[in-house]
């Protein structure tokens, strides 16, 4: 996955919006407002922030070098993931789904409603 690639994934998902809020370098999606996913632009290896269960987010600190506590965010509750081929696709789609359904599980239930409509 490249970051081509992940921002063709991330967008695709119902309610998404892209924009830059920290500058040029940082590429940020939101679902109904709510940030799900964080990458920069400007790094030499690709990756990104996204959340995660706090209990998952140790498992998988635990088993992969290429996921640490998030950068910059709460780590209880974000990873910061490198794209350096040592996950697979797979694994990588599966972490940006578990932090887009978890931002939108945290939507009120308004917005919840509105996002399913869409």
């Amino acid at each position: 996955m490249n970051i081509e690639s992940l921002r063709t994934y991330c967008i695709r998902k119902k309610g998404v919006t892209e924009e830059f809020p920290f500058g040029e370098e940082t590429l940020v999606f939101k679902v109904m407002g709510k940030i799900f996913l964080l990458t920069s632009l400007d790094s030499e290896v690709p990756g990104f922030n996204a959340k995660c269960d706090p209990e998952k987010a140790i498992e998988l600190r635990e088993r992969y070098d290429a996921v640490q506590p998030g950068y910059h965010m709460n780590k209880k509750h974000w990873n910061t993931v490198t794209i350096d081929g040592s996950l697979s696709n797979d694994l990588l789609k599966e972490m940006i789904d578990d932090s887009y359904a978890l931002v939108v599980q945290s939507l009120p239930k308004k917005l919840r409603d509105e996002l399913a409509d869409k």
